[in-house]
């Protein structure tokens, strides 16, 4: 069974570093992107998500961040998870690098998380880099359309990466470094196809590591994997865990 060959897998090339994207949470009650039900479906991200609208229209873009942000603070970590911080601390996950930006991985006590598309947890000035934290942002919200830096008046951009902008440096040369250097790059509800995060497991294998893969759909990866489970994240991952003997969350 894949959940045998994946335990297995992470005691012998472990500990591993974890690649989360949209399918992690799900389980959350948080819509994918891509799907036929997920949030592009619905608007036209260059309309509301790209650096171009911000600038031509942030009231429109905050108006519909607003309610992303209060969504995603209003989920709660699943299982899966509270599983991956698990097996952190149990020695066999040394980093998570998550693609998505709700803050779930650090709320359910992953200690090492690489948020390479950014966070909602702040949002910063472009024009003087003060940063505001959400909190801040939400109540500024509740009385205008736009939140303002308190230090210039500049509006306020949510700290995530939007189209039309590059990946933060430092963040994502971490998690180019840990997939240089691990052993096992595990990747959980990502469907490969947002780069450059998608490149990361081809940077594991050339330099040596193994792939594993834990996603509902198949993805371009799939082929140079050692281990594939298809199926929820949080109950593939609380299986693995058992086996682990690390404390998997139900």
């Amino acid at each position: 069974m894949a959940v045998d060959a994946l335990a297995a897998l992470i005691a012998d090339r472990g500990p591993c570093v974890a690649l989360t994207g949209a399918g992690m949470s799900t389980e959350s009650g948080i819509p994918d992107f891509r799907s036929a039900t997920g949030i592009w479906a619905e608007v036209d991200p260059y309309e509301v998500a790209s650096i171009d609208a911000f600038h031509r229209d942030p009231e429109r873009v905050w108006r519909w961040y607003a309610s992303r942000i209060h969504s995603l603070l209003d989920a709660e970590p699943n299982r899966g998870h509270r599983t991956l911080a698990a097996l952190e601390r149990a020695g066999h996950v040394q980093a998570v690098v998550t693609q998505n930006i709700d803050t779930l991985h650090t709320r359910a006590g992953s200690v090492e998380v690489v948020e390479v598309h950014g966070s909602i947890r702040r949002a910063t000035c472009l024009a003087c880099a003060t940063p505001e934290p959400v909190d801040g942002v939400l109540e500024q919200l509740e009385s205008g359309p736009v939140p303002r830096c308190r230090a210039c008046g500049a509006v306020l951009k949510p700290d995530v990466v939007m189209f039309g902008e590059l990946l933060p440096v430092g963040p994502f040369a971490r998690a180019e470094r840990l997939a240089r250097e691990t052993g096992l790059l595990l990747v959980v509800g990502s469907s490969l196809q947002v780069w450059p995060a998608a490149g990361l497991p081809e940077t594991a294998i050339a330099h040596g590591g193994a792939l594993a893969i834990v996603n509902d759909e198949e993805t371009p990866f799939d082929w140079q994997a050692d281990v594939v489970a298809r199926g929820p994240a949080g109950e593939t991952l609380s299986a693995v865990a058992a086996l682990l003997d690390a404390g998997g969350s139900s």
